[in-house]
């Protein structure tokens, strides 16, 4: 049977989503740099052939890489893998080292915005106007020559975790310490490149392009950005599916996504092609793709970000209910080099209806949570909140500890303020949307009924 090395830290869809899906393709080893967790153990322990957890004290770049390389030639791995952000360069490093399928040199320039950003304007790929940014003088005048409302945002950043808003010079003294303590706290949480040394400095902004879902969804309630799910095989972009946002939490706090995506396929169509202008820019050879685009006026899009591995939380999980398709296996099987049956254009109609909800302290339109109530979603009446036939299921790697006194928002916290992750599923898009709302907006109410 065939080895599979998989490189643990945080980031990327649960493991007790993960780990069963690969221990199907064969032996599942793992490499732990950072501590696992406890949710879900029962679930993705067993799916392990061994564990070794690495004793830490690893100085990010060559010794992360050389500590994964000793390990997968020790185990004999005929493929090694990742979901994690962070862990994306320093895997397909090692893979190359050992002559294994992975993301290729692509990968730095998938990494790091600013370079992502050199890529597409080198290619003529429809993305928003840019500038690095290494210090408050170079954010001052990029406010000069950019056209504010700027989003400035950490080069090597995931999760939303540190972008700010900006649109006055006499803001920049402040973002520039935001985003320092910002990024203090998301390192503090394992929120770390594990490759490339003394990112925090990285920066970037990039101007906030106007979004609308006039002319593209018939019916109200969807955000104005999607993404579209893939993988790259052999330097070759295999579309799989498109998964629909609602509106963000200012600043630009995921909250939910939902699949199918209800655009007519002419524009599921275009969506699909300036998603594969965006990855082939890029150079990858094998891995997974999350590419997030913005819908503007007159059918118009820009790229915003392009992902060297798949979607985080559920994204995976929901091209699978919806689908009927396997993601993660799906590369895996590619990277062991056994025949792999990709659809011929991206897949634009499914079964069930599946969301995952990311709840915060904030309802749907952003507006904070009046109150701190105790979090106890196993005590909430859920059948008050769902339309019939629905279902809800907690994600446990995502859930604050029962009884942990809600914290407030905070809107420079990104996927920090996560209270928990729940997969939705519905008959139908139209009820799945309702019922995201439903849980968004009513969970504070549901909550301060169970004290």
């Amino acid at each position: 049977m065939k080895k599979i090395l998989y490189v643990y830290v945080k980031g990327g869809a649960p493991l007790e989503t993960a780990f069963p899906r690969i221990a199907a393709c064969g032996e599942l080893h793992v490499l732990a740099l950072s501590p696992l967790p406890e949710a879900g153990k029962e679930i993705w322990e067993p799916c392990c052939t061994n564990i070794t957890v690495h004793p830490g004290g690893l100085t990010p770049g060559e010794p992360v890489v050389e500590a994964i390389v000793e390990h997968a030639r020790e185990v004999g791995a005929d493929a090694l893998f990742t979901l994690s952000e962070f862990a994306v360069l320093a895997v397909a490093n090692a893979a190359d080292r050992l002559g294994l399928a992975g993301a290729g040199p692509g990968i730095r320039v998938a990494r790091d915005k600013r370079l992502m950003r050199q890529a597409w304007q080198a290619a003529g790929v429809p993305i928003p106007r840019f500038r690095r940014v290494d210090s408050a003088a170079d954010l001052r005048a990029a406010l000069s020559a950019l056209t504010p409302p700027l989003l400035l945002k950490p080069a090597w950043g995931a999760g939303s975790v540190a972008q700010l808003v900006l649109t006055s010079q006499d803001q920049v003294a402040d973002a520039w310490a935001e985003i320092e303590q910002a990024l203090e706290r998301g390192g503090q949480v394992g929120m770390n490149e594990l490759y490339e040394q003394n990112t925090d400095a990285d920066r970037l902004v990039e101007e906030i392009m106007d979004g609308t879902t006039e002319g593209w969804y018939a019916e109200p309630g969807y955000g104005d950005y999607l993404s579209v799910e893939g993988i790259v095989a052999k330097g070759k972009y295999h579309p799989l599916a498109i998964t629909a946002k609602l509106p963000t939490v200012p600043p630009y706090i995921e909250v939910a996504s939902t699949s199918p995506c209800v655009l007519p396929e002419e524009l599921q169509r275009r969506i699909e092609e300036v998603s594969r202008r965006a990855v082939d820019a890029l150079g990858l050879d094998t891995c997974g793709t999350h590419t997030e685009l913005k819908l503007r006026a007159d059918g118009e899009l820009v790229v915003i970000e392009v992902g060297a591995r798949f979607g985080g939380l559920l994204t995976t999980r929901q091209v699978e209910v919806v689908f009927g398709l396997d993601p993660i296996g799906m590369l895996i099987r590619e990277q062991l080099g056994e025949p792999v049956d990709y659809p011929p254009a991206m897949l634009v109609e499914g079964g069930r209806a599946a969301a995952s909800v990311a709840v915060v302290p904030a309802d749907a339109d952003g507006n904070p949570w009046k109150t701190q109530p105790l979090w106890h979603p196993e005590q909430v009446d859920w059948s008050s909140l769902l339309s019939p036939g629905s279902t809800v299921e907690p994600v446990p790697a995502f859930m604050l500890p029962a009884g942990t006194r809600v914290p407030e928002f905070d809107p420079s916290g990104g996927s920090r303020n996560w209270l928990g992750v729940f997969l939705l599923t519905a008959d139908d898009a139209p009820t799945l949307l309702r019922d995201c709302r439903s849980i968004l907006d009513g969970l504070e109410g549901a909550l301060a009924a169970t004290a």
